[in-house]
């Protein structure tokens, strides 16, 4: 008999639905409400949203991060232009040409990204390197935050590639897939990683955190979004029932619950890189600022742990990537640490 698969680390997808979106779900499947977000807990989610960034933002409510990001990116672009990212984001490496589809064939091009993270002179180079019209214009910079390692931009470092960004006429989309993550272990407001450092638009994870079918696209900068609802129509984005998309986020947003959610996953990470960190053959390839680790195990260590069940994904960053989530827990990491210490 094959050993029972624990799916503990491949994903902070794989963890389920948190008791706040669950028990938010159960609320709104009550009585009647109007359809396609013309809801009063729709519009009650939005103004929470403009709460938590304090400033006024458009908000729309998207089925998962693909489209988020692929139809932010479209709005931003066209069909000339060039969006320039890091050489592991997940709009270039994991959204099958979404981005280039719904723009219609925008260019992606790739920066040099030490520790995942955008090098803002190599941004320059891309962003001044050609202007004549064989050339695919560059319009728009995309940010991932947390980035694919597992690192986090300081305040700072996202405000030098905003003022990188605006001096060439660049607009700035974030993926936020891991943004809360991100913003938990930083000390500072929600806008001072988005609009205050210049970004224009924001792809905020919302299945990562815990909840169902369900990301939020916030445009800081509304005259890019004056018909975004157009277009998440036409690509099948616009939730009939939007009240149980939109109420996951009303509850989230509230009382801090997902700075708890996203501090777990971050406090397990860093146990975890910790714990590892101490075994023979195992390097911790990058600095664990938010859910990720990124380890290289030795052969018999990966074998070892995947004889015995546990499921984890060696696709990028050069090593085994293991994430934590907010179901994570420290009898979870200790399990794995402790299958790990008997393969040495």
């Amino acid at each position: 008999m094959s050993a029972e698969l624990k799916y503990h680390f491949a994903s902070d997808n794989t963890s389920g639905i948190c008791p706040e979106a669950w028990q938010a779900l159960e609320d709104a499947n009550s009585g009647y409400q109007p359809s396609y977000g013309a809801d009063s807990i729709t519009a009650e989610a939005c103004e929470t949203f403009r709460s938590f960034f304090e400033t006024d933002c458009d908000v729309y409510f998207v089925f998962n991060g693909t489209a988020a990001n692929s139809l932010s990116l479209a709005t931003l672009c066209q069909s000339y232009h060039s969006i320039i990212t890091a050489q592991e984001a997940h709009v270039e490496t994991d959204e099958c040409g979404a981005p280039e589809f719904f723009s219609h064939g925008s260019k992606i091009l790739l920066a040099r990204s030490p520790l995942g993270k955008l090098d803002p002179s190599d941004v320059e180079r891309l962003a001044t390197s050609r202007t004549d019209v064989h050339f695919p214009k560059p319009r728009a910079l995309s940010i991932s935050q947390s980035t694919e390692l597992g690192t986090v931009y300081r305040p700072g470092e996202v405000k030098g590639l905003g003022a990188v960004a605006k001096q060439h006429g660049l607009s700035i989309h974030m993926d936020g897939a891991r943004f809360f993550n991100a913003l938990t272990g930083l000390n500072c407001a929600p806008a001072d990683i988005t609009w205050r450092a210049g970004v224009d638009v924001l792809c905020c994870g919302g299945t990562k955190l815990g909840m169902a079918v369900t990301e939020a696209v916030v445009f800081f900068n509304k005259e890019l979004s004056q018909e975004f609802a157009y277009r998440c129509k036409q690509a099948g984005q616009l939730c009939s029932k939007m009240r149980f998309i939109s109420a996951q986020w009303l509850r989230i947003l509230r009382d801090d619950t997902w700075r708890r959610h996203a501090q777990n996953g971050n406090t397990l990470a860093r146990r975890l890189a910790d714990a590892l960190g101490h075994l023979p053959g195992v390097q911790i390839l990058y600095p664990v600022d938010a859910n990720a680790v990124f380890a290289k195990l030795p052969e018999k260590m990966k074998d070892a742990l995947k004889a015995r069940g546990w499921v984890f994904y060696s696709f990028i960053g050069g090593g085994s990537r293991l994430m934590c989530s907010w179901r994570t827990t420290e009898s979870d990491v200790d399990a794995f640490v402790a299958d790990a210490v008997a393969s040495v």
